[in-house]
């Protein structure tokens, strides 16, 4: 899908493809969302310039995802995808500048994209004039949804840990099915902060990118996109901190519910340890009388039954209380 954004009353309005790229008009934003090879073709035509495929936007390599070539700058980003679902998903995202078009490049359709894309429609509603201040608007608007990701997953972490160190009466099988419970969930929370992170990451690079290439003299930036630009880079560096510090609160939990588990697990073993020592001297006392041989006086003694009764009950009453003083039990 290829989406034309035209600047029109100081907000930029969608036009139709073919009359959009027949016109003299700049185009100030093409957006490539899963495009097909003739949308590509159509844009590589009007700017003279080589859209990345997939797989070259996948590559890890910053020569690969921070290049100039044709006159253009062409920056690739790690972006997240279904932040607020259950399975998150990075996705790689080129923005390519070249005068004052912007191409962005996703197979992906991350929800900063339609919320940016909706508030430049509106009048007055961001300043759009140029691909530069759309691709800022762009980033601004995907370290907004991050902020607030990280603070539903701050807070969800603080849940976890309420329920990790809880004081609980429940037995100790239902006590340890919950936490298994609970390293299903930091799971998912450790693997939500590792694409942010690494998104935050790319954001970082890509800005710095940016601003190598502007100190170069190739291009000089307006006053408001050095202040945007400026405040991005704070705002994803302030943002990886936070990012960090939760991943280290994540792995110290994880610690802590793993260590639960085993002092729950002992404390079964221990439990069937304390039942075997207390039950084996009566066992013992019961094998003793049950051998029946013809020299046994209990045997023929009236009293003989009450009192092998009685050695059992006492033999098994004093390892208890002796583990019950010693505070084993």
């Amino acid at each position: 899908m290829l989406r034309i954004y035209k600047g029109q009353n100081n907000h930029l309005a969608p036009v139709d493809l073919l009359n959009g790229l027949a016109s003299q008009v700049p185009v100030i934003w093409f957006d490539l969302f899963s495009p097909s090879a003739e949308e590509t073709r159509l844009v590589e035509e009007r700017l003279a310039i080589a859209i990345p495929t997939r797989d070259e936007m996948q590559e890890i390599e910053l020569s690969d995802r921070l290049y100039q070539e044709d006159g253009a700058e062409f920056m690739t980003m790690t972006a997240v995808a279904k932040i607020d679902s259950d399975n998150p998903a990075k996705v790689p995202v080129t923005f390519i500048l070249k005068g004052p078009s912007l191409v962005t490049v996703r197979h992906a359709d991350p929800k900063p994209f339609q919320v940016y894309a909706t508030r430049i429609q509106r009048p007055n509603g961001a300043a759009c004039e140029t691909g530069e201040l759309v691709m800022l608007g762009l980033l601004e608007a995907m370290i907004d949804r991050t902020a607030d990701a990280l603070e539903r997953a701050g807070n969800e972490v603080d849940a976890i840990s309420r329920e990790v160190f809880r004081k609980s009466h429940a037995n100790a099988t239902k006590k340890t099915r919950n936490l298994q419970s609970l390293i299903e969930q930091i799971g998912q929370k450790g693997d939500l902060l590792t694409i942010i992170r690494e998104s935050l990451v790319s954001v970082g690079r890509l800005v710095a990118y940016h601003v190598a290439i502007e100190g170069n003299g190739q291009r000089k930036a307006a006053k408001e996109s050095r202040q945007r630009i400026k405040l991005i880079q704070r705002d994803a560096t302030s943002l990886g901190d936070h990012a960090l510090f939760l991943s280290n609160k994540i792995n110290f939990l994880l610690d802590a519910t793993l260590g639960l588990i085993n002092l729950e697990q002992n404390q079964i073993i221990k439990i069937f340890s304390v039942a075997a020592v207390v039950f084996l001297p009566p066992t013992l006392v019961a094998s003793i009388y049950g051998m029946n041989f013809q020299s046994m006086p209990e045997l023929f003694w009236d009293l003989g039954y009450p009192y092998a009764l009685g050695m059992m009950v006492l033999s098994a009453l004093l390892p208890y209380l002796y583990f019950k003083q010693r505070g084993w039990l």
